[in-house]
């Protein structure tokens, strides 16, 4: 297929400084949880997004100094000869394929822990260290020493970066990194020239640039990451769009973002697709030099508008070039239906935040590009002439038949309801959940045009029924049903009254059972579901009380950036929240809690109960097939695996991984998980 022309101005080439990016795809610096510790596997990812058609692709920041440590996390750096060489297999990946290659050089300033260093944080103040993992600190005032070490620290870095093959190299003056804090006057109230007006705050940043500019000059291009105000923002903020006037032509390249990550790193649950091309706009129209900025973009014509409508001169991503790396060029061969969208569930940020390498739930391979060699594009032909069973329809079944259908198997997909998607079905009716369609309907739109794949919904088999239907193999992909007895992350057993008709598991609310008197949400899952469930009853005219064990309300949306955004939803519908309370009873009218803490209990009047907890996996079929294994072998079934909810109930991007492994791995008998632990 051809790509239709009027994507053309996507594919303009632009010149920057003294290089030339192919295109107007643009992988803005973003983290992997891979960094120097894993550098082949971040080597390998960076260069599937070159193969895949961006541009130019960046690495995430890269420490420049061990007085800027982000450990335990696994950033990049770029502080001696080893991250050179490190840094060059991911050069050397990124132009085998065309595309530029760019680095940002990071100084934490009170934002690092320095856990593993043990140096005290430099900043434009002394100023206590934000990062949760750190004991009490602050940072040093950085003196006249400090500073004239902080210009030396860029250009090393900055020779270094040109040694390890990189054709950007950024200058970053975001997120409240040190830079930054020395353009805000919250921060910088210092007396010296480096404080007080507007131009003594501008220029360290304006020496850094110019620094890095001479060390650069005539091989790489410079850029700066630069925090562009947010609409709403009004007084002191508006400060950095005249202190963008005082630089705005000096660099080749702006990288416009917000500081505020619950914005440029929103949910899809609160955040828009191009939601700050606003603000972008503000900035663009300030220089002559071009602009890239991210939004989340899936849409190749929300693509093409901002590059037509002089909103920016690069379409930016991090998030929607892990969901498809293959975005680009799919555009560019005229398959759009084939393009994987980001569904804006934050997955892949939530892994990086605890320290591990990130995944994807529209992308299995994510990750798995250098460990076991998964291509998310390319996939194994079948192994032999043989059949498949896929029985559940929900992520990891039309995951699993989907890559299946790709191998060239004879796929037969059965499901028990009339509607094929699973868990999708119900969780992205719920409020601001909608996107998280697509990862149903991106497989159902491949799956149709896969012609040895036969799809039967309202198919409810049982162990008779499977070894009828003589399939060599059998995957099981049942899911999970959700429990109604108040067991989950933090409670091991259940409440008394957990039998009662008034107790509405979250199954039959998902059938249609929908209180609209007093009720509580007991969330004991602590990810987005009971916040979800509660907006959804409040806008129902229920009352609604949400409870949880924990301090804090879905307490692992503090890793996705959903916690506070869920917060404000919250409040804004009027619901209640009750923390660090264990329910221990209910019966019509009241709930009994017990302090998780040394406090006192509560009692909540309640005329229902909704549960949020644990959920038992549907595998009685499994249970089923195993007691008749003898059965399906002497049929010739060579088989049975089960995946996904009804093996080990977990988030949605552990059932599609779960699908695309087993599939993968369909017919293998040696599987080789490599090990990325050595410095090149």
């Amino acid at each position: 297929m051809a790509r239709d022309p009027r994507f053309d101005p996507l594919f303009e080439p632009l010149k920057l400084g003294p290089v030339t990016a192919p295109n107007r795809f643009y992988q803005v610096p973003h983290c992997t949880g891979m960094g120097y510790q894993r550098p082949r596997m971040l080597a390998a990812l960076r260069g599937l997004k070159a193969e895949g058609g961006w541009g130019v692709v960046c690495t995430e920041y890269c420490s420049i100094d061990n007085s800027s440590d982000e450990t335990p996390y696994p950033s990049a750096s770029l502080r001696d000869d080893d991250d050179v060489r490190n840094l060059r297999l991911m050069t050397d990946a990124v132009h085998a394929h065309g595309a530029l290659a760019g680095v940002e050089l990071w100084y934490g300033g009170h934002t690092s822990a320095n856990l593993l260093s043990r140096e005290p944080q430099l900043d434009v103040a002394s100023l206590p260290v934000e990062v949760y993992l750190s004991p009490p600190a602050q940072s040093v005032a950085m003196d006249k020493a400090d500073i004239a070490a902080f210009r030396e620290l860029h250009k090393s870095a900055a020779r270094r970066a040109l040694e390890a093959g990189f054709d950007i190299v950024y200058v970053y003056a975001c997120h409240y990194y040190l830079l930054h804090n020395f353009l805000l006057a919250e921060f910088n109230q210092r007396s010296d020239e480096y404080g007080g007006s507007l131009e003594n705050r501008v220029r360290l940043l304006r020496e850094v640039i110019e620094d890095v500019a001479e060390i650069v000059a005539g091989r790489a291009a410079l850029a700066v990451r630069y925090a562009a105000p947010l609409p709403s923002e009004d007084d002191d903020p508006q400060e950095l769009v005249a202190a963008f006037r005082l630089l705005a032509d000096l660099p080749d390249l702006w990288d416009l973002a917000s500081s505020d990550y619950t914005w440029e790193m929103g949910s899809s649950r609160f955040v828009r697709e191009a939601e700050l091309q606003q603000s972008v706009a503000r900035l663009k129209a300030l220089t002559t030099k071009p602009v890239v900025s991210v939004g989340r973009f899936t849409s190749p014509d929300t693509m093409l508008r901002q590059i037509t409508g002089g909103t920016q001169d690069f379409i930016g991503a991090a998030r929607p070039s892990i969901a498809d790396p293959f975005l680009p060029r799919k555009i560019d061969e005229g398959r759009l239906e084939d393009i994987r969208e980001c569904i804006g569930c934050n997955v892949c940020y939530a892994h990086d935040s605890v320290g591990t390498p990130i995944r994807c739930t529209q992308n299995p391979t994510m990750g798995e590009e250098w460990r076991r060699g998964w291509h998310p594009e390319r996939i194994e032909a079948r192994h032999a002439d043989e059949s498949v069973l896929v029985v559940g329809a929900g992520p990891a079944g039309l995951e699993a038949a989907t890559a299946l259908g790709r191998r060239g198997y004879d796929v037969i997909l059965a499901e028990a309801d009339e509607e094929l998607g699973g868990r999708i079905n119900n969780e992205s009716r719920l409020p601001g959940l909608a996107e998280y369609a697509r990862v149903r309907d991106w497989r159902l739109g491949q799956l149709a045009r896969m012609a040895r794949v036969q799809i039967y919904p309202a198919n409810r088999l049982d162990a008779d029924a499977v070894l009828e239907l003589d399939s060599r193999h059998v995957i099981l992909a049942t899911g999970a049903t959700w429990r109604r007895d108040g067991i989950g992350r933090h409670t091991a057993s259940a409440f008394r009254g957990h039998e009662h008709d008034r107790v509405i598991g979250l199954d039959a609310l998902f059938s249609g059972n929908l209180p609209r008197d007093r009720v509580i949400v007991y969330d004991d899952d602590h990810y987005y579901l009971g916040s979800a469930v509660a907006l959804m009853l409040s806008r129902q005219g229920a009352r609604v009380t949400l409870a949880t064990p924990e301090a804090r309300v879905g307490r692992w949306t503090l890793y996705t950036n959903e916690y506070t955004p869920t917060l404000r939803a919250l409040a804004d519908a009027g619901v209640e929240i009750v923390s660090g309370q264990r329910l221990v009873a209910f019966e019509p009218g009241r709930a009994y809690f017990e302090s998780v803490d040394a406090g006192a209990g509560v009692e909540l009047e309640a005329d229902y109960l909704i549960p949020v907890g644990a959920r038992e996996a549907a595998d009685e079929l499994w249970a089923a097939l195993q007691a008749r294994r003898g059965e399906f072998e002497a049929r010739g079934g060579l088989s049975i695996r089960r995946i996904g909810d009804c093996h080990a109930p977990g988030i949605i991007a552990a059932a599609v991984y779960a699908g695309h492994r087993a599939a993968r791995e369909l017919g293998q008998t040696e599987i080789e998980v490599k090990r990325d632990r050595v410095v090149v």
